[in-house]
């Protein structure tokens, strides 16, 4: 009797851990945004196997471009798509809306693993204050016509805001919606968690810095901050060592005070450029392989932030390209992983390449901060809000197909093993 409870036992632990190996516990997965505001960048068919070298397994893109959904058929890569702000006042009649999505996400169904339908980008903060009234109407006629359809449980509906939502960012616990967008803010709220959409939120530690270089630790920004460079929080006695942390803490704790504490707060951009005007300090090829190679380890240790410790953010990295054609100052054309030849914009690997020690450098970049790309969205360096113009952007490990292969080889051993040992007690 001993023996076989013994027997029991050991067979219930290798079950345990072949569960264990089949889900296992790692950080958020990885994704890339994937723009296109080009005119030398390569067909999307050889942009899907760059991405898929690098192991990401979700990309966001910001149309519904035939072409690249189709090229993305039967890649097993998530797709959220974009719909432009330039659509949002079309998209007032059901009929539309119901036209766009059949011709756009139901007809690359199911080969295009497409998730999510992100409606319009930082409209709340657009510089066209006239297309704030029209989001929410179009995502409600969206998300019905995802629901006549029989879709609705396969992609949902949502929205990605700048930083500059808030009205305060400091310290995180003070974090609060700007006063004249409470109102609208709070029913697209409503709106996501009815459906249970996350809720996207555009940060860029990059621009904060930029903005205000004489009173931000780049060691902050770039994920390791000195003792003495830590964001200490009063309220919360939270301790932040990186300043993406402290901004999405400060996002939740604005919707804590508007009621909506348990909505996902996903990082929908954030990157940081390899070159930039000389008045753009930071962008440098050093801090762009540290800030990157630091956030994707950091993502890997299944890292949640202080305040919300055990929540993945699902992070997408700007970007996969150099976009040449993209306006505003020299980073915004330079936040890519790679060139438009495929070839590394640097050589970031997981750690970020070998500069990737968490140790800050100055940028080469010197003189007075620039407020191209969008300012700070409340009082403190902490709320580094703004705009990138619209390109976000996620990436993963230079090996993840080798310990992929690796990872599903280890599956099917210890299931096997759990199988066995099932038979010979039974």
């Amino acid at each position: 009797m001993e023996a076989a409870s013994s027997k029991l036992s050991l067979s219930l632990l290798l079950i345990f851990i072949s569960a264990m190996l089949q889900h296992p516990r790692m950080g958020a997965t990885l994704g890339i945004n994937y723009g296109r505001v080009a005119d030398n960048l390569p067909p999307p068919e050889k942009a899907v196997p760059l991405i898929k070298s690098l192991g990401a397994t979700r990309v966001k893109i910001y149309d519904a471009d035939p072409t690249v959904l189709k090229a993305f058929a039967n890649s097993n890569i998530e797709i959220v798509v974009g719909l432009g702000n330039e659509y949002l006042v079309t998209m007032q009649d059901p009929e539309k809306a119901l036209s766009w999505v059949k011709t756009n996400v139901q007809c690359h169904l199911p080969a295009t693993k497409i998730s999510c339908i992100a409606v319009g980008n930082e409209v709340l903060t657009f510089n066209d204050t006239s297309l704030s009234a029209h989001l929410l109407p179009a995502m409600q006629n969206l998300y019905s016509a995802l629901t006549i359809l029989h879709l609705e449980k396969q992609v949902t509906v949502t929205t990605t805001h700048s930083m500059g939502i808030l009205e305060t960012s400091y310290p995180p616990s003070a974090g609060k919606f700007r006063q004249d967008l409470v109102g609208p803010i709070t029913k697209i709220l409503d709106f996501n968690t009815r459906i249970d959409s996350p809720f996207l939120i555009n940060a860029y530690p990059f621009l904060a810095y930029k903005s205000d270089p004489k009173q931000i630790p780049l060691n902050l920004v770039l994920f390791k901050a000195n003792d003495d460079e830590i964001i200490h929080d009063p309220v919360t006695n939270f301790r932040y060592e990186n300043m993406l942390f402290a901004q999405t803490d400060a996002v939740h704790s604005a919707l804590e005070k508007v009621g909506c504490n348990k909505l996902c707060v996903q990082i929908s951009e954030s990157g940081w450029p390899s070159k930039g005007d000389p008045d753009e300090i930071g962008a440098s090829t050093e801090n762009a392989k540290k800030y990157n190679g630091n956030l994707i380890k950091l993502m890997k240790q299944k890292t949640g932030t202080p305040m919300k410790p055990d929540v993945n953010l699902n992070i997408y990295l700007f970007a996969l390209f150099n976009e040449n054609l993209k306006p505003g100052p020299t980073s915004e054309r330079n936040f890519g992983l790679f060139k438009p030849d495929g070839t590394p914009a640097y050589y970031f690997g997981i750690g970020g390449g070998s500069t990737s020690n968490g140790n800050s450098s100055s940028s080469n970049g010197g003189g007075s901060s620039s407020s191209g790309g969008g300012g700070s969205s409340g009082s403190s360096p902490v709320a580094g809000g703004g705009s990138s113009n619209g390109y976000p952007y996620l990436s993963v490990s230079s090996d993840g197909r080798s310990r992929f292969v690796q990872c599903k080889i280890m599956q099917i051993f210890w299931l096997g093993v759990s199988i066995l040992s099932l038979r010979l007690i039974l």
